[in-house]
């Protein structure tokens, strides 16, 4: 909704309305993915290969860390970003005490309680694997803002917060001392097969002397060539995995490194895959075409395995 006013007033039939559909898709899908959801429980969801360490980032720079899937953690001149954050075993509509949806490959490389102070959340699309219900409430400060697409805020709890706006394309907030300008992308931004208005965007962040993409989700698209200036984008976090059989709504690896290229990235951090099972493609094939596509430039890729960490000084 675009105003408190409407949100409140349209929450309660919005929520109906997502709990009825989910539980429809769960009584469809329950044979199977209840008798797979059994089996998944006799066996814990693996360490993430690596472990970042944001307590020891200092409080000037730019720093990042793939903590899985698309939620990165960053922190600019000592104010901490956390995009699109899902830290439980599963994504999907929760239906009694169940989430129905693909369980975690590998578990999240920082838990929610390790997390340190977040001072901006930052919602790209109301997607169950990048706005996950549980981690967000999981994360409600005073001290926390939210930045989102544009009629998501239903889906919230905004007063728990210190903050939450909506952005839509074309459009600036500011954040402490953030300036945020939503991208147009090719996704789309509904939460189940009803609630067709909601948005979906990228982002760029700008602080100071630094640059940040953040892609969100999408398929390939011009529109990152719109941030491209004199001044360049330090890190573009674009998303590589899901294309296969989604290349309409999800980019392949060969075309986000190209948007990394249009918006004149000098880093990028390639995420959406290793993550979750939502496609057909091998586990490590996003990461590798990508790096392929990179070919002498490699080294400007900063994460190729969930908990990778980087500094930018």
């Amino acid at each position: 909704m675009g105003t408190t006013c409407m949100a409140t007033l349209g929450r309660k039939n919005v929520l109906a309305g997502n709990v009825l559909t989910a539980a429809r898709y769960a009584q469809r899908a329950a044979p199977e993915y209840f008798r797979r959801y059994r089996e998944e429980r006799r066996c814990a969801v693996p360490p993430a290969p690596l472990t970042p360490h944001p307590n020891r980032w200092a409080d000037t720079g730019l720093h990042a860390a793939w903590l899985g899937h698309s939620t990165v953690l960053l922190k600019i001149d000592g104010f901490t970003i956390l995009t699109d954050p899902i830290l439980g075993e599963r994504c999907g509509p929760r239906v009694g005490p169940v989430t129905v949806g693909p369980r975690r490959l590998v578990a999240p490389a920082v838990s929610r309680p390790q997390l340190p102070h977040i001072d901006l959340i930052l919602l790209s699309h109301a997607h169950f694997d990048h706005f996950d219900m549980a981690t967000l409430r999981g994360l409600e400060r005073e001290g926390t803002a939210v930045v989102t697409a544009k009629y998501t805020t239903d889906l919230l709890r905004p007063r728990r917060y210190q903050s939450v706006q909506e952005v839509g394309w074309g459009e600036r907030v500011r954040v402490g001392p953030l300036s945020i300008l939503g991208i147009p992308v090719k996704h789309w931004g509904a939460r189940l097969h009803s609630d067709v208005h909601r948005g979906y965007n990228g982002y760029l962040i700008e602080s100071g002397r630094y640059r940040v993409v953040f892609g969100g989700d999408t398929a390939i698209t011009d529109s990152f060539k719109s941030v491209r200036a004199k001044k360049p984008v330090d890190l573009a976090i674009l998303p590589v995995g899901a294309y296969d059989p989604w290349i309409r709504m999800h980019c392949n690896p060969e075309q986000a490194w190209r948007m990394g290229e249009d918006c004149g990235a000098e880093c990028l951090l390639p995420v959406h895959h290793q993550t979750f099972r939502l496609s057909r493609e091998p586990y490590l094939e996003p990461v590798e075409r990508f790096l392929a596509a990179a070919g002498a430039h490699s080294d400007r890729v900063i994460a190729t395995r969930v908990g990778h960490e980087w500094s930018l000084k």
